[in-house]
């Protein structure tokens, strides 16, 4: 009884030990916590509003086949199916380190036929061979005297949730990717059919400026020159069908599925998507609140603490308190009085700590420190792709408008020339070439709105939004 009662102190003692380890807080110094980061982000303007990003802010140009697109990307997208592999490991490795500890059960059951020595026993004579069994039950307790398997728990907690967060820069990724590629392929049917259109206009110019030389009204260098202007138009052909094919191509990768399986009408689209109101973008808090690489680097900076801690515990004796009760002996004898054995009682492994056990811990400090140092960057990074996105978008706007002012200048000259030349008092030569200036421009107006196009889509890939959305979308299938 007074063992027993030894034991159950023992364990009380045991329970209340101290963690070995810093506890992780978050560094009060640390960039996330800078009261310039928390505001409004720098570059607002009035094409943008301080409103909360939406989860699937793709949805923001209703286009029901861009819909389609990100739906089946986020069902079949190999990046994604990587980092939900990852994500399983990560949790299953956290699984492992709560198994640790506590108690285990053992059980084991011999038999062999038995020569022992008889000088091993001290006796001159043989000893006689005997059929030998043995069959044991072994329980065992192991306390986290020093809180090392916690910390191991915690460590491999945070690196589950920096996974998960890994996940989540891949959907977010993935998403900016499908509307991307899907952008370049109206872009560059959009762009394909003014380029054919003022490649018809430039033929007919041409052909124009042969029958005045032919009438003896020019010259052969107007000719050559109008050639050489066609010909340049006609080389820019090509491009705009190799940006289509790599969209497409990049849907295809993407979705994993052939060129022929993409949702209709994707290879035929000629109109930009387009979103008809101003872009949401929130605040700094928010901003670093929802950006996974920011959570990413934080956990990684959690996890790299607690691993102090588990350093730490390999200075000290693992103490476990165990139980076992079998039986020993001849094989017919087995389950008799003699034969049976049982025993319990603490027992305490401990290596004398060396160099090396404080160099690996004084090594996962420096781990720590470069954790954070980690954090503070992705911090500083996200606030700057997004105050630069805002910059661009701004600028890339600002130039679009100009180029539409243009746009409307040139087809106003376009029409004019035209009547006139109806009335007689303008050549067919100028008609034409007015009307070839407006087609530049929009040619002009086109790429611009293609730049504006993609500068949203980096903005929104630099706001970190569509995560949310996609990981309900992933975890539908069946969760982990």
């Amino acid at each position: 009884m007074k063992q027993l009662l030894a034991t159950a102190a023992l364990g009380v003692l045991l329970s209340a030990c101290q963690v070995v380890g810093p506890d992780y807080t978050l560094p009060e110094k640390s960039a996330i916590n800078r009261g310039d980061l928390q505001g409004q982000l720098a570059g607002e303007g009035h094409n943008v509003v301080s409103a909360p990003v939406p989860a699937d802010w793709w949805k923001l140009y209703k286009d029901p086949r861009l819909d389609e697109l990100v739906r089946q990307a986020m069902a079949s997208n190999t990046d994604l199916r990587v980092a939900a592999a990852n994500l399983q490991r990560a949790r299953y490795q956290t699984q492992q380190a709560e198994s640790a500890g506590g108690w285990s059960v053992g059980a084991k059951a011999e038999a062999q036929r038995l020569q022992e020595s008889g000088e091993a026993f001290l006796l001159s004579e043989k000893v006689p061979v005997g059929n030998i069994g043995s069959v044991g039950i072994t329980t065992s307790y192991q306390f986290d005297l020093f809180g090392t398997l916690q910390r191991g728990i915690e460590s491999a907690q945070a690196s589950a949730d920096a996974a998960q967060a890994a996940a989540d820069i891949a959907r977010i990724t993935l998403v900016a990717d499908v509307v991307r590629s899907y952008t370049q392929v109206c872009a560059a049917n959009e762009e394909l059919a003014i380029a054919n259109e003022s490649l018809d206009l430039q033929a007919q110019s041409t052909k124009l400026t042969q029958r005045l030389r032919d009438a003896g009204r020019g010259d052969e260098t107007q000719v050559t020159r109008s050639q050489t202007q066609y010909k340049s138009l006609r080389a820019d052909t090509p491009r705009y069908q190799a940006l289509r094919q790599a969209g497409l191509f990049r849907l295809s990768m993407l979705l994993a599925k052939p060129l022929d399986q993409l949702p209709a009408g994707t290879g035929t689209c000629a109109e930009l998507p387009h979103i008809a109101q101003l872009l949401p973008v929130g605040d700094g808090a928010t901003l670093l609140k929802r950006r996974p690489d920011v959570r990413q680097a934080e956990r990684q900076l959690a996890a790299a603490t607690a691993r102090i801690g588990v350093a730490t515990g390999a200075l000290y004796p693992d103490i476990s308190i165990g139980a076992t009760v079998g039986t020993v002996g001849l094989l017919d004898n087995l389950g008799t009085p003699a034969t049976n054995r049982w025993g319990f009682g603490p027992m305490i492994s401990w290596t004398v700590p060396t160099n090396g056990a404080r160099a690996r811990i004084r090594e996962a400090e420096a781990a720590t420190q470069g954790a954070l140092a980690h954090f503070d960057g992705v911090v500083l990074n996200a606030i700057r792709e997004t105050q630069t996105g805002l910059a661009q978008y701004t600028a890339q706007l600002q130039r679009r408008d100009a180029l539409a002012e243009a746009g409307e200048s040139a087809k106003e000259a376009a029409g004019q020339t035209h009547r006139f030349f109806q009335a007689g008092r303008a050549s067919f030569l100028a008609d034409l070439q007015a009307t070839r200036t407006y087609t530049d421009v929009r040619a002009q107006l086109a790429a611009a709105n293609t730049q504006v196009a993609m500068s949203q889509i980096d903005l929104f890939l630099a706001l970190g939004g569509g995560w949310e959305s996609g990981r309900t979308q992933a975890s539908q299938p069946g969760k982990p």
